[in-house]
């Protein structure tokens, strides 16, 4: 797929999709983070005591750090790029957690294709990109995480895994392990009806879209 028919097919999806889909703002959204690496979430469902998920760091952990300041949780982000590993270990916030993983459906050891432009520092498992060489690297369920990390339920979600959403949120969906927030990057280039379905079957287990965006759509239950 060339770079133009992307950038089309992700602007057709990010134009249609909220138009076919029910959004139900929360009174209590608020955006945190970077201009380019927040989020909005629903302050009113997260606590000093809530099990956070950061499914792809990149070079812009804004995000969670600002969840850990405001209010006083842990996070558990998750990113195998050695560029997001090397970001990473210069954050010295004690309640940040970097593992060198991937999300995915199930675990596997999966190639990552690099990004087209090569000052970018995110890489594909599920679309080649770019030319050169990619790397391997350990992929983990989310079921995975939580048996490793002891915990018995994710309170909020964030994805920016680069394609790699749709795998992980249809299997979400069949197994029935329903983090309460949902932050999630659209990144695939789907057909604009693809990912009316896939929201489709998130809303169908109580998913509700609370804000789109741009491709970024913020999800909780009920």
């Amino acid at each position: 797929m060339t770079p133009l028919v992307r950038r089309i097919k992700l602007k057709a999806a990010e134009v249609v999709v909220p138009r076919l889909t029910r959004i139900l703002p929360r009174d209590d959204l608020e955006r945190l983070g970077s201009d380019y690496g927040g989020w909005w979430i629903p302050t009113g469902l997260i606590a000093e005591d809530s099990v956070v998920y950061a499914a792809g760091v990149g070079e812009d952990a804004s995000f969670d750090l600002a969840l850990i300041e405001r209010f006083g949780c842990e996070v558990w982000a998750m990113d195998p790029t050695p560029r997001s590993i090397e970001y990473a270990s210069r954050i010295t916030e004690p309640r940040w957690h970097f593992l060198p993983f991937g999300l995915w459906k199930e675990d596997a050891i999966l190639h990552f294709h690099p990004p087209a432009d090569s000052a970018h520092v995110s890489h594909s498992a599920t679309e080649v990109r770019g030319s050169g060489p990619g790397f391997d690297a350990q992929c983990h369920s989310l079921a995975t995480f939580t048996e490793k990390l002891g915990h018995d339920h994710v309170d909020l979600l964030k994805m920016d895994i680069e394609g790699a959403e749709g795998a992980v949120l249809d299997w979400i969906a069949a197994e029935r392990i329903l983090p309460r927030v949902l932050c999630v990057e659209f990144d695939a280039p789907e057909n604009p009806w693809v990912l009316r379905r896939r929201l489709g079957r998130l809303e169908a287990v109580g998913y509700v879209v609370r804000r789109t965006e741009g491709r970024n759509y913020t999800l909780t239950l009920g």
